[in-house]
């Protein structure tokens, strides 16, 4: 094709021309800003949430004491722990059981007896998280963070029960026929519950020593935790695998602990959180659609002259609407890339402000909120700034000398619901749930009814 009989123009140059001629004009910019901030309302709120659920997981993982926990009144079974190492699983045992415990300091008085929450764990303890410990009882530094457990002969009291017995790092713990040292203040151990029985101060020794001290008995209240973490794949067989294991009749006392299965209050609590987070995304997102389609409107209003001009040049409709479209993914993506880091440095700020509240250090995004952020900014500007600006390829070349011709019509309620059916395909994708994302999806297309309602009355 031809313009003026003498250059050829393909829609690949015309969109670059164009994209070039509006950016200087500033033809884009309400357009733009309307993306880019959409976008960083979205991917702020993404960023966090992705890093808070990360949070939230990792911690969970450390209160349950693994990927998976098999709870017993026995010695885990030998066929479990051979299937987890089938399956390449990490696996370790901790056995824990409320029993009394005497002190004797170094100048060789006894303290009066004490219960206490024993709890005996062996190498490679613990596998999610780290130990706390402090060297001494009075001490205003921050607890050490340790990977390593008790040595034998050695055990690790919390400070509430060295103060009940009136002992100090360095004296000795007497337990059954054992007598063994202090060497650490527990501080903090990641895997505690909440049970009646860690309401006691907690003592944690070697499993190597357990058994000089005579205190596991067959009558013995003594609970069996075998944690195991791997693969996620390679965890969820083991997770089915055990399930069906512990409810067989000749598999006794045995009970399997997730976070989907064994502890629903851990999967309630980022349930919720991911709930909350995704309706401040989704709220975000469709006040930018708002934003979006009003912006292109007036985009496509101003341009009107521009295309009877070209038509008058001898352009074709499909030569116009491609490149407008190119324009229009070239303008979203980078408004997309200038909005994903607006948000990225305002989830720090989030992050800052949250700092006095969350006290533990949040793992890095993962890619999904750039993914949610550029397809959020792609799918607001093509769903609907896009349809407006399509209705300028149309546009008769008489509009040259008649400027009462070609106005833009009133959006079609099909080009509505082609937006909308891609927007809602966003919003499920970013909240994750159908139920959540179609409840939003119906509002919003209530409204785009009445508003396309409105204005076809308003023409």
């Amino acid at each position: 094709m031809t313009v003026q009989g003498q250059t050829k123009v393909t829609w690949w140059s015309l969109a670059w021309r164009t994209l070039l001629r509006d950016a200087r004009a500033g033809e884009l910019r309400l357009l733009m800003v309307a993306v880019a901030l959409g976008v960083a309302a979205l991917s702020s709120v993404s960023f966090l949430a992705d890093r808070l659920n990360g949070g939230l997981q990792r911690d969970a993982r450390q209160l349950l004491g693994g990927d998976v926990v098999v709870v017993s009144d026995q010695a885990t079974p030998t066929h479990i722990v051979q299937h987890a190492q089938q399956l390449g699983l990490q696996g370790v045992t901790t056995l824990s059981f409320p029993t009394m415990a005497r002190g004797q300091t170094q100048g060789g008085s006894d303290s009066s007896s004490r219960l206490v929450a024993l709890k005996a764990v062996e190498t490679g303890y613990p596998l999610r998280g780290e130990l706390a410990v402090a060297r001494a009882l009075a001490t205003t530094q921050q607890p050490e963070r340790t990977s390593q457990i008790p040595a034998a002969g050695d055990v690790w009291m919390e400070a509430n029960g060295l103060e009940a017995l009136g002992l100090e790092v360095g004296d000795a713990l007497l337990l059954g026929n054992s007598r063994l040292r202090i060497t650490r203040v527990l501080v903090n151990e990641p895997d505690r519950g909440a049970g009646f029985m860690n309401f006691a101060p907690r003592v944690m020794m070697n499993v190597a020593d357990l058994a000089a001290t005579g205190l596991v008995q067959p009558a013995s209240r003594v609970t069996w935790r075998y944690a195991v973490v791997g693969a996620e794949a390679a965890t969820q067989k083991f997770v089915t695998w055990a399930e069906a294991e512990s409810k067989k009749p000749e598999v006794r006392g045995v009970r399997v602990e997730s976070l989907e299965a064994g502890r629903p209050e851990m999967r309630q609590t980022l349930d919720r959180a991911g709930k909350f987070l995704n309706l401040v995304a989704l709220l975000a997102a469709l006040l930018s659609a708002v934003a979006v389609a009003l912006a292109a409107r007036a985009f496509a209003a101003r341009h009107l002259d521009d295309c009877a001009m070209l038509r008058v040049l001898g352009l074709s409709q499909r030569h116009i609407a491609l490149a407008y479209t190119a324009e229009f993914v070239w303008v979203g993506t980078f408004a997309s890339v200038v909005g994903l880091i607006l948000g990225y440095v305002v989830h720090l700020l989030f992050v800052s402000l949250l700092a006095g509240l969350v006290d533990t250090v949040l793992p890095a995004p993962s890619v999904w909120p750039v993914v949610y952020g550029l397809g959020t900014g792609l799918t607001l500007l093509l769903a609907f700034g896009l349809p407006p600006v399509l209705q300028l390829a149309s546009v008769p070349a008489l509009r040259v000398m008649r400027r009462d011709v070609g106005e833009l019509k009133a959006t079609t309620l099909s080009v509505w619901a082609l937006g909308l059916t891609g927007f809602a395909v966003l919003l499920v994708a970013v909240s994750r749930e159908l139920k959540l994302g179609l409840m939003v999806v119906g509002g919003f297309a209530g409204a785009v009814l009445l508003f396309a309602r409105s204005e076809e009355r308003r023409v």
